[in-house]
């Protein structure tokens, strides 16, 4: 059963899930896309991110005119299912089938629950990808391996929330990005940063530039692909300082990669470690460090002690 003590920090190996994987992706997109088709742009794209629930993933509430709905991927009982504020809804089976068949689906509940809304449907974020209507190559679906990965996600976002307490200058919400798929949290030195140069397949450069509009450091999880067949955990900065790279980090078993620019601890060592969330609380806390500490940021104006629960934070 779910979140009984040996599931909390579940093994998550990649060759396993890796076709359910690419397939839950897809799906996520499906439904981040909904939300974005819907919602007004909010700054770095926080907007559009998904987040963790007790059973799943959620887009929380989207308006539609006088009325709002929302979408929640459920693990449990493997459903997304789609509640409406009058009191309308409907669910779709988690189960093996196309992305074409669950972009169908979706779509003809949203027009039955009368708030038909259109996509664009070309994944983000993916080389070669596929339009949803067309894409009748992904129909992997592996009820344990996704809720192995919603339960890694819900401790994950439970370290992530407690990391995020120790800031007081500007950071994100610890949400879940459909395109990347991966769960991200995000702190900022509160300068403009320099435009961003780089290019990712299928997402406009306009949706990049004001993504990195200001210096960030910013650490998450993400279950693997692209070359990385593990599930791993990653810090970075934009821009990237001098002398970044190069500091040093904890725990032992965190690296930093060329190829990606970022740091990387990889999720086994922390979901073996004796105590996983000091572990990877450790890789936070270090790797932004390097990130503020190489650019220079106003710590003593920035960060707090960590948040705990029912003590207001101290001001003098």
């Amino acid at each position: 059963m779910p979140g009984t003590a040996r599931d909390a920090w579940p093994e998550l190996p990649y060759a396993a899930w890796k076709d359910t994987r690419t397939t839950l992706h897809l799906w996520t997109q499906i439904v981040g896309k909904i939300r974005l088709a819907c919602t007004p742009w909010l700054n770095h794209s926080w907007h559009v991110p998904l987040y963790v629930t007790t059973r799943g993933l959620t887009t929380s509430v989207i308006p539609r005119g006088e009325r709002s709905f929302s979408i929640d991927f459920d693990f449990i009982e493997e459903a997304v299912i789609i509640d409406v504020s009058d009191g309308a809804s409907s669910e779709i089976a988690l189960e093996p089938r196309t992305v074409a068949d669950f972009h169908a689906e979706i779509m003809a509940a949203l027009r039955e629950l009368g708030i038909p809304v259109r996509i664009h449907e070309t994944p983000n974020e993916i080389a070669d990808g596929i339009p949803f209507s067309r894409d009748t190559v992904h129909r992997a679906y592996d009820g344990e391996q996704a809720r192995r990965f919603w339960l890694a996600l819900l401790q994950v976002e439970r370290v992530f929330a407690q990391f995020r307490t120790g800031f007081l200058g500007k950071s994100s919400p610890v949400h879940f990005f459909w395109g990347s798929f991966d769960l991200a949290v995000t702190r900022f030195s509160g300068r403009r940063a320099p435009v961003h140069p780089g290019v990712v397949p299928h997402l406009p450069q306009a949706v990049l530039r004001e993504a990195y509009s200001h210096e960030l450091s910013s650490a998450g999880f993400w279950p693997g692909g692209s070359g990385i067949e593990y599930a791993a955990f990653y810090s970075y900065a934009y821009p990237e300082p001098a002398g970044f790279r190069t500091a040093p980090v904890r725990p032992k078993a965190a690296f930093y990669e060329a190829a990606l620019g970022e740091f990387l601890l990889p999720y086994d060592a922390v979901r073996t470690a004796k105590d996983p969330e000091r572990e990877l609380l450790l890789f936070l806390d270090a790797t932004y460090g390097a990130a503020a500490d190489a650019g220079s940021w106003d710590r003593s104006v920035l960060e707090c002690e960590p948040g705990r629960p029912g003590m207001p934070r101290r001001v003098s």
